[in-house]
């Protein structure tokens, strides 16, 4: 049963889910703006040190706290439906996973929808990575998470490097995945942040001409043998339960190392909700992957 913490943050967004829909939808911008997926915006801490880069032409920011080990790094991949998300709306939680597991993070900025449609923001994930490793970085010192579209994105880069013959990280965490873009996958629940028609509103821009079964669209349908370990985190309380079950169903059923955790109750990216015991949880298991996984 989720926590009384989660509880009320549950209540919250369904009441935003359920309000009535304004006569006219705000521009992109003022949503973008306005994103906050944990319910509100927590600030990166103060000890935190926030630094932008270039990456290879795309826009990211270094997180390095306190006391991490330079020389291992985790690339965080945002969530936000391929159309929002950014570093104001997933700093605390990539600082926080970092902080947890003893690396420096790098959270790009890629393109988004729908200015940007596939494959524009697999691109700038590919160039991000190809950057980090052009500073030095070993495979085996980096890490990959990312949160719904974001664990979309690390899962499609896994599958170029492995179908280009690169090396690969040595581990991936991904928080509620989006890993079915035909939406044929949806979980029938109550899920109290989406509806099934706002999340195909959110994916048909990204998705644009593109198959919706392309595996670097939808990495359910891809041949997943030889990715890296992968740690999934799942609720049970949103529509994309099944694409986090299906898709450790067939990486199991490929060969690969998969933990896959679904949290009773627990409403989508649950591990970005600050101050609930399911998302204190979370974080300790993902950095306990991590650090396993990076020695």
């Amino acid at each position: 049963m989720p926590s009384a913490a989660m509880n009320e943050l549950i209540d919250r967004f369904r009441a935003v889910r359920d309000a009535p829909a304004g006569q006219e939808p705000p521009p992109l911008e003022e949503i973008r703006a306005a994103f906050a997926p944990a319910g509100r915006i927590h600030p990166v801490p103060e000890d935190v040190r926030v630094e932008e880069v270039d990456a290879g032409g795309v826009p990211a920011h270094w997180l390095t706290a306190p006391g991490v080990d330079a020389g291992k790094v985790l690339v965080y991949v945002h969530g936000g439906g391929f159309m929002v998300g950014s570093l104001r709306s997933h700093a605390e939680l990539a600082a926080r996973l970092g902080r947890a597991a003893g690396a420096r993070v790098l959270l790009p900025e890629y393109r988004l929808a729908p200015e940007h449609p596939f494959p524009a923001a697999p691109e700038d994930v590919r160039t991000v990575w190809q950057w980090v490793r052009a500073q030095g970085v070993p495979a085996s010192s980096i890490v990959l998470a990312g949160d719904s579209a974001g664990g979309n994105l690390v899962l499609g880069l896994l599958i170029a490097l492995r179908d280009a013959g690169e090396e690969l990280p040595a581990a991936a965490a991904l928080l509620s995945p989006g890993t079915d873009c035909t939406g044929e996958s949806f979980t029938d629940t109550d899920d109290p942040i989406f509806t099934v028609e706002r999340l195909r509103a959110l994916v048909a821009p990204y998705v644009g001409d593109a198959d919706p079964r392309d595996p670097l669209v939808s990495p359910l349908y891809a041949d997943l043998t030889g990715l890296p370990q992968l740690l999934v985190q799942v609720g049970t309380a949103e529509l994309l339960l099944a694409n986090s079950e299906l898709f450790a169903e067939a990486a199991t059923a490929a060969g690969v190392d998969v933990t896959l955790h679904v949290e009773e109750g627990a409403p989508h990216v649950y591990p970005i909700m600050l101050g609930t015991p399911e998302a204190e949880a979370a974080t300790a298991q993902a950095a306990e992957f991590f650090r396993a996984a990076v020695g």
